[in-house]
């Protein structure tokens, strides 16, 4: 670790001794070697360190080469956690640099994509349309967005989830390219379900992909069914690979200084239960294994405490209680408690009793006193 960080201190140092006069090499060198470095050191680099990568990264990727940006891209795709507002900038570039950010970074959130399919070009959608697991957010903007190419990708990706009113606008478009209506016809969908929420156009749309889905072979409609229940399950409950995805993501959100109360309630609104527990345990400044145990034994009671103690509004702690991934949904006793106790803690001393066993929490049974009478309010 000793070598590794006297490395990373000359790497700093070359930095900042790089001028304006430096060779174009010089700098692409410079670039590529400090995103190498990173990748060796990320797993142990704590928020400053990536601060520091990421001031670096991105005032070098404005001095260098496409070339050298896109192997940077490369680099910085596979990884779990990364400087946020280096990949971010990464992204949005030409698509020789962003594809592979775009295909396989899961730094980057739903809003990130959201904000790329809407403002770049259509290839940086294709990209995205390509990703696993798309999600209905994302799926929607490339539909409303994208031209055939992306959207033909995205129906053709089975891991793609994609909800009624993206399927409905598919419907519409599959009426004007036969491309779409093809590869749309291979999706197993309850296409009668839609009739209503079509035009004309489409309602001719959905005859031929009713007939089609009739005549499927028995392996493929196994297949589309399994699909099915694996993304069913997928959203029930807690998932280590969602939270571990969510809290990445959160990481690069903080690196970009946008974690705040509008986080929260844009997770809130769209129902992102492991992203919404991540930034609540990232602005608490908890260790992770803390918020989990709460969800894994619905203690409902230190959530009630340290959204209080945070300032959340009772609206909010509702929406929180209903969307996190818990171990099993909460019963609608348990929330109507919680949201009781919630409305007669008062926000300062819940804010002096977590702060108090934040401060002792290596403590038998990680709790205070002060924390123990208000857990049995």
């Amino acid at each position: 670790m000793l070598e590794n960080t006297e490395t990373t201190a000359r790497a700093f140092t070359s930095f900042r001794a790089l001028d304006n006069d430096a060779e174009a090499s010089e700098r692409d060198q410079l670039f590529r070697n400090m995103a190498q470095l990173f990748t060796f050191v990320s797993d142990r680099c704590d928020d400053d360190q990536v601060e520091q990568y990421d001031e670096v990264l991105c005032q070098l990727a404005e001095l260098v080469e496409a070339e050298a940006r896109g192997e940077v891209a490369k680099l910085l795709a596979p990884l779990q956690r990364a400087p946020g507002t280096v990949v971010i900038k990464l992204a949005n570039d030409e698509i020789e640099v962003a594809r592979p950010l775009l295909e396989f970074s899961n730094v980057l959130s739903d809003d990130d994509l959201i904000e790329i399919v809407a403002g770049q070009t259509e290839e940086h959608r294709v990209a995205i349309a390509g990703r696993q697991g798309v999600s209905d957010r994302v799926g929607h903007a490339i539909v409303d967005h994208g031209e055939e190419e992306s959207v033909g990708r995205l129906v053709e990706n089975e891991t793609a989830k994609l909800n009624p009113d993206t399927l409905t606008n598919l419907v519409e478009r599959a009426a004007e390219s036969e491309q779409i209506a093809q590869k749309l016809s291979r999706r197993n969908v309850d296409w009668s379900a839609m009739a209503d929420r079509v035009s004309d156009a489409g309602r001719k749309v959905l005859g031929q992909l009713k007939v089609i889905s009739a005549a499927a072979d028995p392996e493929t409609m196994e297949r589309a069914s399994t699909i099915a229940f694996n993304r069913l399950h997928a959203r029930a409950g807690f998932s280590a690979r969602e939270w571990n995805i969510a809290w990445n993501q959160i990481k690069a959100l903080s690196d970009r200084r946008q974690l705040d109360d509008r986080a929260l309630e844009r997770f809130a609104k769209f129902a992102y239960g492991h992203h919404l527990g991540a930034a609540i345990t990232l602005m608490l400044g908890l260790k992770q294994e803390v918020f989990v145990k709460w969800l894994a034994t619905q203690d409902y009671r230190a959530l009630t405490i340290a959204c209080r103690s945070m300032g959340m509004v009772p609206d909010m702690f509702e929406r929180t209680l209903r969307i996190l991934p818990w171990r099993d949904a909460p019963e609608l006793g348990a929330i109507d408690l919680a949201l009781s106790r919630f409305d007669r803690l008062d926000p300062r001393e819940a804010e002096r009793a977590f702060e108090s066993w934040r401060a002792h929490a290596f403590r038998k049974h990680n709790v205070t006193p002060e924390l123990t009478e208000l857990l049995a309010s």
